[in-house]
């Protein structure tokens, strides 16, 4: 039996990305000849429409580039990404890079200037904090070095 990770559905070719498109990441997509793998959305598990305006991280808030606080759409996301998680046994996620959601380690700084900073994402924040493993798509392989 393969162990489950949690996926950015984006990663997997699904058109879930603010602008309606895709991430899909070949690499990513092949761990399934490792892994069970479990596609998540924060953003649309957070009731946020497809497409949608682009949101950033700044002050510990979520805010879209034409001001809209979505922070608890967001909160909301991470929260059901987090049941799935746990009721999918998950010991780790592989997530989308500098995302608002599934960012971890580096995001864009709210300014809407393509500017990067330490962080995390809200998702990502809330799986680590709850010990699930979160990798970005630029760490495939370490991810199969230590869980498959």
């Amino acid at each position: 039996m393969k162990t489950k990770i949690l996926v950015s559905a984006c990663l997997l070719g699904e058109n879930c990305k603010y602008n309606g498109k895709n991430n899909k990441n070949e690499e990513v997509i092949a761990l399934s000849g490792y892994f069970e793998l479990i596609p998540v959305c924060p953003e649309c598990f957070g009731g946020l429409p497809i497409p949608r305006v682009p949101s950033e991280i700044k002050d510990g808030r979520v805010y879209s580039k034409d001001g809209a606080d979505l922070t608890d759409n967001f909160l909301t996301g991470a929260e059901h990404t987090l049941y799935i998680a746990k009721e999918s046994n998950c010991p780790a996620a592989l997530l989308k890079e500098r995302s608002p959601s599934c960012g971890f380690g580096t995001v864009y700084d709210g300014s809407f200037s393509a500017t990067l900073c330490e962080g995390n994402g809200i998702t990502a924040q809330l799986l680590s904090d709850n010990e699930i493993a979160v990798f970005g798509e630029s760490k495939v392989k370490k991810l199969i070095e230590l869980y498959s």
